[in-house]
């Protein structure tokens, strides 16, 4: 695999996170960027690790300084991604991978025409929401706006080159694993 950016999108909750530290566990060589956020760090969650947190008076400067790839707001907090470090892994000849919502997956693909896009999808709503619910982060005003973006979302799907089901997660994980070696 040399110099692919590869999309991973899907709603809030169904796993693209678990997913996606299990692949990387399995593929040292792809690089993972990391995006920044204005929302507050989780518990156990590292700056520059997880996601560079920015104020948001910072990541607005980013915006108008052009410095991100692709950005959107979402429950009330922006998100992005640098450029200049995905730029950098593709010079080397690094593939890499952006976890990154519905707004910005459009973003990029419109930069990045030949990059690999695969959407994770719930096996149904109801599963989605628990997952959601059960994780015990968001408000419940925060659980319903998630859940509103993920209906939004999940109408996008056939926007994308994969779609991938994460019902069982080692059959969920096998086939993000195929598609982003072979993609």
């Amino acid at each position: 695999m040399t110099g692919k950016l590869i999309v991973l999108t899907g709603p809030s909750g169904v796993g693209k996170g678990t997913l996606l530290k299990a692949l990387l566990a399995q593929h040292p060589e792809l690089y993972l960027s990391v995006s920044a956020t204005t929302r507050s760090p989780r518990e156990g969650e590292v700056d520059g690790v997880h996601y560079y947190f920015y104020p948001r008076d910072r990541f607005e400067r980013e915006i108008a300084a052009g410095a991100l790839l692709e950005w959107a707001e979402f429950a009330g907090n922006y998100y992005g991604t640098p450029i200049a470090p995905v730029k950098s892994q593709l010079d080397l000849g690094r593939s890499i991978i952006l976890e990154i919502e519905l707004a910005g997956a459009r973003q990029v693909a419109k930069i990045f025409t030949d990059a690999l896009r695969i959407f994770i999808l719930p096996p149904d709503f109801q599963t989605l929401e628990a997952r959601i619910r059960d994780r015990g982060t968001d408000s419940p005003e925060a659980i319903l706006r998630r859940l509103e973006q993920a209906k939004v979302e999940i109408a996008a799907q056939s926007e994308f080159d994969y779609q991938i089901v994460n019902d069982d997660f080692q059959t969920a994980l096998a086939e993000l694993e195929q598609l982003v070696s072979n993609g």
